[in-house]
C-alpha cells in the first residue's frame, strides 16, 4: 500500500522535482505540473499521455480512472495511493515526470526557433 509520505519521498527522488501549493493540493513538477497530492493524502492526480493513461486504467483498474471531465480527456488521471504498490507508485511518477520534462523541452525548443527566426 503506497502513502502521501512513498509519493513524496519518490518524487523528491527524481532529479529537478519540486513541490508547491496547487489550489487546494500540492503540486510536483519539473517545468510542468506533473503529479498533484490531495490535502488528505489518500489520492493524486497524474498527467500522463492519453494512452499512457489507458494503459495505466486498463493495467490497474482499481488504482487509476481518467478524471471525469475535459482533464481527463488530456491524460489526467486519479490515482487512490491505497490501491498500488510502491512500486506501482514509483513507476507512475517516472512515467510522468519523464513526460512532464519532455514536454517542457519540447515547447523550449520550439519558443527558441521562433525567437532566432528558424521554423521548429
Amino acid at each position: 500500500m503506497a502513502t502521501a509520505n512513498d509519493l513524496r519521498r519518490i518524487a523528491f527522488g527524481l532529479e529537478g522535482t519540486t513541490e508547491a501549493p496547487h489550489f487546494d493540493r500540492a503540486a510536483f513538477k519539473v517545468a510542468r505540473i506533473y503529479v498533484t497530492l490531495a490535502a488528505d493524502g489518500k489520492t493524486a492526480n497524474f498527467k500522463f499521455t492519453p494512452d499512457e493513461q489507458e494503459f495505466k486504467c486498463m493495467m490497474l483498474p482499481e488504482a487509476f480512472a481518467p478524471l471525469p471531465n475535459a482533464w481527463g480527456r488530456q491524460g489526467w488521471t486519479a490515482a487512490t495511493l491505497s490501491k498500488m504498490t510502491a512500486a506501482d507508485l514509483k513507476a507512475a511518477l517516472q512515467l510522468a515526470r519523464s513526460s512532464a520534462q519532455s514536454k517542457a523541452r519540447g515547447k523550449s525548443a520550439r519558443a527558441g526557433a521562433r525567437k532566432s527566426g528558424r521554423r521548429g
